[in-house]
């Protein structure tokens, strides 16, 4: 008789300051919370791909010719790094590499997958945004940019993708295993 090597388990969804588990309640609320911004993420890249009107006026999406990048980089951009965001209006690589982020940040939160990776880049663009428009409107140091870089932190420390998401089967890839940075 053959057995298969057992695998190490996940560690709890999320774990408590003291080490212990945190309350059903709270591993959910993270869910939530991760889910929701997963989908800010995806519907940055949909209204931006087909212009619904919202953020990107109908008939300038991407799929229209649009460049979902240049209203923002050329006329939003302010503060003293306003003109290195202002040059990189036009260049070829700018615009596929942010709508990849968004689509790819997007996927990994609301599926729960890369919680690391989608950490690391969907922070990497809320702080390029907050330095894209300084200083903030409402508070000379925190924005809603900032919160969100460090929610996403902390989701991936508490790996919320392990509920109501596929983080513990992501996890068990061999993959995964060999990169931990990629869980």
């Amino acid at each position: 008789m053959t057995t298969t090597p057992h695998r190490r388990q996940m560690p709890a969804p999320v774990l408590a300051p003291d080490g212990g588990r945190i309350t059903t309640a709270a591993g959910r609320a993270l869910a939530v919370l991760r889910i929701a911004f997963g989908f800010t993420f995806l519907w940055a890249f949909v209204d931006k791909v087909f212009g619904f009107g919202y953020a990107t006026p109908a008939g300038k999406g991407w799929i229209d010719g649009g460049d979902p990048t240049a209203g923002f980089l050329g006329k939003g951009t302010t503060g003293p790094f306003a003109d290195v965001y202002q040059s990189l209006v036009g260049d070829w690589w700018v615009t596929p590499l942010f709508m990849a982020g968004l689509a790819g940040i997007g996927l990994a939160l609301t599926l729960g997958i890369g919680m690391r990776i989608a950490a690391a880049a969907g922070s990497l663009l809320y702080v390029l945004m907050w330095t894209a428009a300084l200083p903030p409107e409402t508070n000379p140091v925190l924005d809603d940019h900032i919160l969100g870089a460090i929610t996403l932190v902390v989701l991936a420390l508490v790996a919320a993708g392990n509920v109501w998401g596929f983080g513990r089967q992501w996890g068990r890839l061999d993959i995964v295993h060999r990169y931990p940075w990629l869980r």
